[in-house]
């Protein structure tokens, strides 16, 4: 690894307090940074070696989160809740990881995860001549978002050049222009070390999204290849100081999803209509999964990876519903709006080319509206399971695999293939009491959605209770196990739809219906919005040049800004680990305050002045959890793991002044995997010593 291929010039840090006083917006292509803004602002210059070093050393954990290569040997740093996943799925009743934690100190004892993938971006490459070239004269706008899909899933098989690399066209801007990724994938991915999820969470709910905070949220992954240690040539080295306020700090991750550039009638379907309805569907969940998870330790176990996920989805949509229901940052959209509205309208022109772009926007939103609730209801329901989501997708499969590559649905061509059979033959287990609890509220849900009449609903209950049925089909089914998934598909058409397996009939039951409520959102929404929004970024792009950055794809970015607290708030940039303790003492009795023993016991060898967690003004965004923190010299200083709530609107706008983002100090990681854990050879090789 080239340790120092990145820097340039920069001469920045305690001077700059008045020029570093204002934060940085965006989430900026590694292909396309903000080089005038970096220079001017920070005398930072990043070199292509520099960006080439990043983007090598940057991975996507699965399909929500970010890690980086920390070390020679592939160690990869992520997040305990990006990784409690996997850590669940090597869980027992008898060996609890989540809630005592793991630690390998050799390379034999590292445990391989079921269905854990990895991957690294390669390359990339525009493509947005070739996918607009798919698109002839005359087509109809659903006919067009045809011809594009077609030939972006050909583009995808065509670029994937050999074994071990995986390729996606990604579309940025709503449909402005097009990039392809390739990827290289790693699938033998293996647990180093996990602290206890108390810890990796610490504050739980209560806590999350707040400031101060006390959390380890950290987790280690080995990559391997061909059954060895990957040896990368780029990874990040460890910096020995940390960070310091007002210090100016890089991040480099895979955001999910923003909205920032879309419509003031797009952002109204989401406040009305989108945001309200999955609002209701979470609370709905979290009130259930407790009242299961309190039946019995085992239930409580079981499930408790995924009321993670789901009270974590609650708190973020409730304070990004809540922004869009305040009436000053619909203004403040309105404003901006209006303003690109004016400015096409000045040319007559661009009044004829562009003009009409917001309203087909608004047309798509009210097309939407009317089959919405079924739609998102029959999503929800088959993806409501293990089980059932891969009886869904074995059903699908059958009626895909036989058709060429191009023309199947998407996530069925040739490319997305081996991420796909990954989950499908998982050796994850599937507890049969959870899963009758998740299938029975599936079914409650789809009959008080669409009424105990609709036929989708009765046939899918067959005549039974939503409870009766969930249980029948888990019992009777053959699908927990892998080897009887795997001969389904390779079994082909005939063998999945003459099979009397419960599980495969119920999956069945919703397969025509979702597929024609896809291709009508497909056609009246997908692509008269990809029609209209690249309208309108050629209209920004008329007025501000190509230095706006697109909207997150869950494709790598790169974001900047400074270490400080929220003055708004007193609150301050860092806590030390002496807060960890009082934070205990004050809150003491509450199961997710409650330090295990190892804690109190290392308390008298610990520094409590070690930096704990720290603050930025870093725009982030859900997807960037995992992701490095990285002084100039593309050092780890932290490893994000939340924003604050002021962060929690940064879907559609970006608060500067009081949005955080929370990372934990290296610092504190390696004082506690040194004093708490015993892990000194994991420190070490964090270290590089």
């Amino acid at each position: 690894m080239n340790r120092n291929c990145a820097l340039v010039s920069l001469a920045l840090v305690c001077a700059a307090g008045s020029a570093l006083s204002r934060a940085d917006e965006g989430m900026w292509l590694i292909s396309n940074p903000p080089r005038e803004t970096l220079k001017t602002k920070y005398n930072f210059e990043p070199t292509e070696d520099w960006l080439k070093h990043m983007q090598r050393s940057v991975v996507r954990v699965g399909m929500g989160g970010t890690g980086s290569i920390v070390s020679p040997d592939g160690l990869v740093m992520t997040n305990h809740h990006v990784g409690l996943g996997a850590i669940a799925k090597l869980s027992t009743k008898d060996n609890d990881l989540m809630k005592n934690g793991f630690y390998a100190p050799s390379r034999e004892q590292e445990l391989k995860c079921p269905d854990t993938e990895i991957r690294l971006l390669w390359d990339t490459q525009d493509v947005t001549d070739r996918v607009n070239g798919a698109v002839k004269a005359g087509m109809s706008t659903a006919d067009a978002g045809a011809a594009r899909r077609k030939l972006i899933s050909q583009i995808e098989k065509e670029c994937q050049g050999g074994p071990g690399f995986r390729c996606q066209v990604v579309t940025l801007y709503q449909g402005a222009k097009y990039h392809v990724y390739r990827y290289k994938v790693f699938n033998d991915v293996r647990l180093v070390f996990s602290p206890e999820e108390v810890v990796g969470s610490f504050g739980g709910d209560i806590d999350n999204f707040e400031f101060p905070r006390f959390s380890l949220d950290m987790t280690y992954f080995r990559l391997y290849e061909d059954g060895k240690p990957y040896k990368p040539e780029h990874f990040l080295s460890w910096s020995a100081d940390g960070a310091k306020e007002n210090e100016p700090v890089f991040v480099f991750g895979h955001p999910g999803r923003t909205r920032r550039l879309y419509t003031v009638d797009h952002l109204k379907f989401l406040r009305d209509v989108d945001l309200p309805d999955r609002m209701e569907r979470l609370w709905r969940s979290e009130v259930k999964m407790q009242g299961f998870a309190g039946k019995n330790a085992e239930n409580a176990r079981i499930a408790q990876s995924g009321m993670r996920g789901i009270s974590n989805g609650r708190k973020v949509y409730t304070g990004l519903l809540g922004g869009l229901q305040d009436p000053e940052l619909m203004g403040k959209k309105i404003n901006s709006e209006s303003e690109l509205r004016s400015f096409i309208d000045r040319d007559g022109a661009n009044a004829r080319e562009w003009g009409a772009a917001f309203e087909a926007v608004a047309n798509a939103q009210r097309a939407y509206r009317d089959f919405y609730a079924e739609k998102a209801t029959i999503d929800a329901v088959v993806a409501g399971s293990g089980l059932l989501s891969r009886a869904f997708e074995i059903v699908q499969l059958a009626d895909e695999l036989p058709k060429p590559s191009a023309e199947r649905l998407r996530e069925y061509a040739d490319p997305a293939l081996p991420s796909l059979y990954l989950r499908l033959y998982s050796s994850e287990p599937l507890y049969d009491a959870l899963e009758i609890e998740r299938i029975t509220q599936a079914l409650s849900l789809l009959a008080e959605r669409l009424g105990g009449d609709h036929p989708i609903v009765v046939e899918a209950l067959a005549g039974q209770s939503p409870r009766k049925r969930a249980q029948d089909c888990v019992w009777g089914t053959d699908l927990k196990d892998p080897a009887a998934r795997k001969a389904l598909v390779e079994a082909g058409a005939a063998a999945v739809s003459t099979s009397k397996d419960p599980m495969l009939v119920l999956a069945a039951a919703f397969d025509p219906r979702s597929r024609e409520l896809r291709k009508l959102y497909e056609d009246k929404v997908e692509s008269a919005e990809r029609d209209a929004y690249a309208k309108i970024a050629q209209a920004r792009f008329a007025r501000s040049g190509e230095s706006v950055y697109p909207d997150a794809t869950s494709t790598l970015r790169m974001s900047f800004g400074t270490v400080r607290g929220v003055a708004r708030d007193n609150t301050p940039a860092f806590t030390e680990i002496g807060g960890l303790f009082a934070r205990a003492q004050e809150r003491k009795g509450e199961a997710e305050f409650t330090l295990p023993a190892k804690w109190d016991a290392a308390k008298g060898k610990l520094d409590l002045k070690t930096p704990y967690n720290f603050t930025a003004d870093c725009d982030i965004i859900g997807g960037n959890s995992g992701s490095p923190t990285v002084n100039a010299k593309g050092e780890v200083v932290g490893l994000i793991f939340d924003g604050n709530v002021y962060s929690l609107t940064g879907d559609v706008i970006y608060d500067g002044e009081n949005g955080r983002s929370i990372s934990v100090d290296s610092r504190g990681m390696i004082e506690a995997l040194r004093k708490v854990y015993n892990a000194g050879a994991l420190a070490d090789e964090l270290q590089h010593k």
